[in-house]
């Protein structure tokens, strides 16, 4: 039988936070298991945002196949907005009670596409013990019922499933997740569940989020967060603590620790709109973080082109992409480029593959869009990121992300292949689709 296996996740940790981090001595944890593990960088997905990123780790597929295509979008079937949450003022503006709907339940219930086999759903399936906490790509086989009075809905997650207190499957003694994010109350949750479960080893398979780094990245930027890497390094010298120590953990567990996207420093803001405002009319225009979105309304009098046209010269915008029929279009300072999916003719790092994944993407927006080197686009709300860090782009710096494999044969060169190594490694046969992207050894 190969070995138990714990997928951590730290949110928005950057190749170079993670190698500082080792390097220092900071982060004795993160040492540790460099130290007995391969490391390398690995390719997001584009648009690199965490509910698209966490949809194409879970799942092994990008966004044509989960069809999550940012953090806020247009339902065209429903026409309105879906808003998993870019800021407080962003849920507001969508509607409150709407967004967290959209965010706790739409998401994996009825967005996630139906084709799309998350690891929990194929691990499942194979009789194995599957444990997740706070990890907002969650879907499963075994339902469970919220923990607050005032919650009714259940959800379908993992056996073992902990999702910011909101859902429990066992009373672990963890203290309630969002009391305070700033100071790191999420993770510690996490720690609190991970000990849990480690000390009963209570699981085949876990997916250990640690979402405080990239909270404290928006807010810092990526090297002012590092104080909060090292106590992220603690939620996973928790789980060591938990075994018997570091060596124990290692004997039991095989580990991939990865980010699901970089983040970059941005110092201005843009309004996405504001370029695109004589089309009003006859788009919406939906963009957060470092990416956004237009989409052409079914009686629009414009074409995708024209509005490809109408961002040139705006300084926040590197370059759009639309389709055309079998070719993918790049725009940048009024200059296009024509493209199939097995041309190599963009810059940015796997660029190609990532552009066509997302523009197949049927919940995707007509025109993509991508940002320039510090700048973000505002939300819906009209809050922004800036004198801290975001992501979302094609650049390198939002899309490169840390990878460390201990005692996992396959070695990921893109988050869309992570879940193919998990399954590799456990025997599991793989969806059809993933056989196509996939490059496991």
């Amino acid at each position: 039988m190969p070995k138990k296996l714990v997928l951590i996740i730290v949110d928005g940790m950057t190749p170079a936070a993670f190698e500082r981090a080792v390097a220092s001595g900071r982060a004795p944890a993160l040492a540790f298991l460099a130290e007995h593990g391969t490391y390398t960088q690995a390719v997001s997905v584009f648009p690199s945002l965490t509910p698209v990123c966490l949809s194409s780790i879970v799942t092994g597929g990008g966004p044509d196949v989960h069809r999550i295509p940012h953090l806020v979008w247009w339902k065209r079937d429903e026409e309105r907005i879906v808003e998993y949450g870019s800021s407080f003022a962003a849920l507001r503006a969508a509607g409150m009670a709407q967004s967290i709907t959209d965010t706790i339940y739409n998401m994996n219930e009825h967005h996630l596409g139906e084709d799309a086999v998350t690891l929990f759903e194929a691990l499942d399936d194979a009789g194995l013990v599957t444990a997740a906490v706070n990890i907002t790509c969650y879907r499963g086989r075994t339902l469970h019922r919220p923990t607050l009075p005032w919650v009714t809905k259940p959800a379908y997650g993992p056996k073992r499933f902990y999702y910011y207190s909101l859902f429990e499957s066992d009373s672990t003694g963890a203290p309630f997740a969002v009391r305070n994010r700033a100071a790191g109350s999420v993770d510690a949750y996490a720690a609190s569940v991970g000990r849990w479960l480690v000390t009963r080893d209570g699981f085949d398979f876990f997916a250990y989020y640690l979402s405080d780094f990239d909270y404290a990245s928006h807010a810092q930027g990526p090297h002012g967060a590092e104080d909060t890497l090292a106590r992220t390094d603690g939620a996973i010298q928790a789980l060591f603590a938990a075994a018997g120590g570091p060596d124990a953990f290692l004997e039991r567990y095989a580990v991939i620790l990865h980010s699901d996207h970089g983040q970059t420093d941005v110092s201005r803001t843009a309004r996405l709109e504001l370029p695109l405002a004589r089309f009003a009319d006859d788009v919406v225009v939906t963009a957060s973080n470092r990416a956004g979105q237009v989409y052409l309304l079914p009686d629009a009098r414009v074409d995708v082109a024209a509005l490809a046209a109408g961002l040139d010269g705006e300084p926040s915008v590197d370059m759009t992409f639309r389709r055309e029929g079998d070719v993918a279009v790049a725009r940048a300072g009024g200059d296009e480029v024509r493209f199939g999916p097995n041309d190599s003719i963009l810059d940015h790092p796997d660029a190609v593959h990532r552009v066509w994944s997302a523009l197949a993407n049927p919940n995707a927006g007509d025109l993509l869009v991508s940002a320039a080197e510090g700048w973000e686009f505002a939300d819906i709300g009209g809050r922004a990121h800036a004198g801290g860090g975001s992501h979302g782009s094609l650049v390198a710096g939002d899309s490169l992300v840390p990878l460390l494999t201990v005692g996992v044969d396959a070695r990921p060169a893109r988050i869309t292949e992570i879940a193919p190594a998990v399954l590799a490694h456990f025997g599991v046969e793989q969806p059809a689709y993933q056989h196509a992207l996939a490059r496991v050894a």
